[in-house]
């Protein structure tokens, strides 16, 4: 994996499902290196230039498709850098009413249904052509999600396309089409280490959340249906804060996994997250045109997955910052809706950027 050649290259990477998958390394003129795959949309590298010395992963993955659990993609793993959907984050009870009718989906998560359940657009081989652009390189994607996938109705056909550059960027176009009406809401699930993906936990990296409100949950972790003002609460993120700082609060006892509501006018591309890390200089900013964000700070890793390297992510690892539609909106009829109908179109974008950094 040591080419030079600016643009996107695949290359084969084993078989899943009865599918072939494949690798693709994208390399623009900034310096940036993107490494994806087919399988499940997944970010499986994002390496950024240095000003001294070697390249710098910043994202958390394996090295293998296929391995044993906690490994490789393949094997059952919390989303490292995948594609999430139909319906991204949780749906309250793994059901909802649709037309008179109790749609019954996956449960996955206790009662719940967690990123569409065990079978989602993370588990699939998406069909992928490479957009060999030196300017721009990048992967197109598209899956086809059958009726009743998952226990979703219609079907929906879903496409993603990452491109690099021209600058330090990696943007992403997100869209969907159905022939029938079903909710959709998609979203990307990178894990974020600024100092590497090696370098332990992420608790003194700084973040800024261009958000002033949030939805709080119940012990389930599904939204209550509230949403409330992030002022004197552990979820005030507005001016830059630690991500370790307030971890001894009750409300964020074990670290962060909170939906907050991002400023400004959905559908717009504006800021929801920037993520700072003091040692090395770096900073991501995180622009998106969906009406909010999960923060997540990895409180689920436990030194059981071998990641890049051989190395062990430990809690805290890395944070995920999910662009996204409000968790459990199916169900509360106040959040902005995620319904997609016959004739309309799905569209949302994410661009992860990474202005001025020393190293």
């Amino acid at each position: 994996m040591g080419e030079k050649r600016l643009g996107c290259r695949q290359q084969a990477w084993g078989r899943v499902h009865g599918r072939e998958a494949s690798l693709f390394t994208l390399r623009n003129r900034a310096g940036m290196v993107a490494r994806l795959s087919d399988f499940g949309g997944t970010l499986v590298g994002l390496e950024l230039p240095a000003t001294a010395g070697e390249a710098v992963d910043v994202v958390l993955g394996f090295d293998r498709l296929n391995g044993a659990v906690g490994e490789a993609y393949a094997q059952e793993q919390p989303y490292l850098g995948a594609l999430i959907g139909r319906v991204a984050n949780r749906i309250g009870g793994a059901s909802f009413e649709l037309d008179g009718r109790r749609v019954t989906l996956e449960a996955n998560d206790g009662e719940n249904s967690l990123h569409s359940g065990p079978t989602g657009f993370h588990t699939r081989v998406w069909a992928a052509r490479a957009l060999d652009d030196a300017d721009a390189p990048g992967v197109a994607l598209e899956y086809r999600s059958e009726d009743g996938e998952g226990g979703f109705p219609g079907a929906v056909v879903a496409r993603a396309a990452y491109r690099l550059g021209p600058g330090r960027a990696l943007r992403l176009e997100l869209s969907a089409v159905s022939d029938a009406l079903t909710p959709v809401s998609l979203t990307h699930h990178p894990y974020f280490n600024l100092a590497g993906h090696a370098s332990g936990d992420v608790l003194e990296h700084r973040l800024t959340l261009f958000a002033e409100r949030f939805t709080p949950t119940g012990p389930d972790l599904v939204p209550t249906g509230e949403v409330l003002d992030v002022a004197d609460t552990a979820f005030d993120f507005r001016h830059p804060k630690a991500l370790g700082r307030d971890l001894g609060r009750p409300a964020v006892a074990g670290g962060y996994d909170v939906n907050v509501v991002v400023s400004g006018t959905p559908g717009t591309l504006r800021p929801a997250a920037r993520l700072s890390d003091p040692a090395t200089g770096r900073t991501l900013e995180v622009w998106t045109t969906q009406p909010a964000l999960q923060l997540y700070t990895g409180n689920g890793l436990n030194g059981n997955l071998v990641g890049k390297g051989g190395v062990r992510y430990a809690r805290h690892a890395g944070v995920a910052l999910e662009a996204q539609a409000y968790p459990n909106a199916v169900n509360t009829p106040h959040f902005p809706p995620v319904w997609l109908r016959p004739g309309e179109t799905y569209r949302q974008v994410v661009e992860y950027r990474f202005p001025g950094q020393r190293g």
